[in-house]
């Protein structure tokens, strides 16, 4: 269960003296989600998620992940708001914790990713992309091109502990991808990490995102490549380029990608996929003992890695 920061009803009684939400009829853990503590909230007001976070998360950056939820919101994007205080803070503190009241979003995410749940997020990516036109802050991919060296030089020295030849085969992969990464392509606010568990649907219609705190001001198509390696793998590991197909044709039917986005599209992809292999290799190589979650197996998207590495053009992703 991810709940790092346990909460008293003392502490939560006077917390929500600073919101006009009414009083607490229930407050309970929510299991889902690998880096804050969550709690489904019920009051005399509605339902909300409490979100404590905790220390992956820099204070100095909440004022963007939550105003960029409201404006996502304003624009007609279906995501949590965050519930402003009665002083007008985003934010306080609760535990010790910076913290935050949402709205709750109904809805549930696909344990087993079908064709139409492809199109719906692709969908749903390009209404993101444009309702964060006009967003007045921004936020640096802490987690993107620049950060990739850095990270992989602190599991470097261990990688082969997790499979012989890693380290050899991401310090390739690491040097070719920068060196193609591309330049000048369309940016603005991207989710980042919109993968199948921040995604909600109710049937077969998307019902809303959430978990924005890898979002950042970066390239729209970089977000697809997220994607892409997010929903149109199997648990083989094998590339479907139908699911593919439906999630770009839904995309690019709300958003078009220009010549060099679609010419970009195997690196972008291919970085992507190092993102998270070098992420899950940290925490697999670091994980203390007793921890609440479970790590992610970093093979996977070394796996992923290969098929990108290997593809020649947007065509290998289903784009004529």
């Amino acid at each position: 269960m991810a709940v790092y920061t346990e909460v008293s009803d003392e502490a939560l009684a006077s917390f929500l003296e600073a919101y006009d939400i009414g009083t607490a009829l229930s407050f309970k853990g929510i299991a889902e989600g690998v880096e804050n503590s969550n709690y489904l909230l019920i009051t005399t007001a509605g339902q909300f998620v409490l979100t404590l976070y905790e220390k992956r998360v820099d204070p100095a950056d909440l004022p963007y992940f939550l105003g960029l939820m409201r404006h996502l919101s304003a624009r007609g994007l279906s995501c949590p708001v965050p519930v402003a205080a009665k002083d007008g803070a985003l934010f306080r503190t609760l535990c010790g914790r910076p913290a935050a009241v949402q709205t709750f979003l109904p809805g549930v995410w696909p344990r087993r990713v079908r064709n139409e749940h492809c199109a719906g997020v692709g969908a749903a990516l390009a209404a993101l992309h444009h309702a964060g036109e006009g967003f007045p802050l921004t936020r640096a991919n802490a987690l993107g091109p620049a950060g990739w060296r850095p990270l992989f030089a602190q599991s470097a020295t261990r990688a082969d502990e997790v499979r012989a030849g890693l380290a050899e085969e991401i310090e390739s992969a690491l040097s070719a991808i920068l060196s193609a990464w591309p330049e000048g392509l369309p940016r603005g606010q991207i989710h980042a990490d919109l993968f199948p568990d921040n995604v909600f649907f109710l049937g077969d219609r998307v019902s809303g995102l959430i978990d924005f705190y890898f979002a950042c001001t970066d390239l729209y198509a970089y977000d697809v490549a997220v994607c892409l390696n997010a929903w149109c793998f199997e648990a083989d590991a094998s590339f479907n380029v139908t699911k593919a197909r439906l999630l770009l044709a839904a995309y690019t039917a709300q958003r078009p990608l220009s010549v060099p986005e679609r010419e970009a599209l195997p690196v972008l992809c291919a970085g992507a996929a190092l993102r998270f292999l070098l992420t899950r290799l940290h925490d697999w190589l670091n994980h203390p003992a007793g921890a609440l979650v479970t790590p992610k197996d970093p093979l996977e998207y070394a796996r992923k890695l290969r098929f990108h590495r290997a593809a020649r053009s947007a065509r290998d992703y289903g784009l004529d």
